[in-house]
């Protein structure tokens, strides 16, 4: 099994942070590029791979009260992660990303998976920013 992780602070109260993280209608503005989501049927939701331009059955569960994420594929050896957002004080958030890969089947290796990781915490902090220049404008 392989693990991964990355953090991002975010310039807003976690709250905010995670109203936006969470929002269903705006997930494929920050998930990696190559993936987008079908969440028309919460808790199930089907990821296209862009790359693959295959769609896999997975979950997303959203734990409002806990700031947290899960989601995971269906199948017995893919892939499962998690989002949580915590208070770091001072009116800003911590994002933490985690990624579980069951074979190294689907494992796209620590590199991509950091890079992707990255780019998303990334564009995910550019949509909290213009959340809350939203709110405050």
């Amino acid at each position: 099994m392989s693990e991964y992780e990355r953090a991002r602070t975010m310039p807003a109260l976690p709250e905010h942070t995670f109203d936006q993280a969470a929002d269903v209608d705006e997930l494929n503005a920050w998930l990696p590029r190559g993936l987008s989501l079908d969440a028309r049927d919460l808790p199930s939701v089907t990821v296209h791979d862009g790359a693959t331009h295959r769609d896999v059955p997975a979950v997303l569960h959203v734990h409002s009260g806990r700031m947290r994420l899960e989601w995971g594929s269906r199948e017995a050896e893919g892939y499962t992660g998690w989002l949580q957002v915590t208070d770091t004080g001072s009116g800003v958030s911590e994002v933490t990303v985690h990624l579980s890969f069951a074979d190294g089947g689907h494992d796209p290796g620590e590199r991509a998976v950091h890079a992707a990781l990255d780019s998303s915490l990334e564009r995910l902090e550019e949509q909290v920013r213009l959340r809350i220049d939203n709110v405050a404008g």
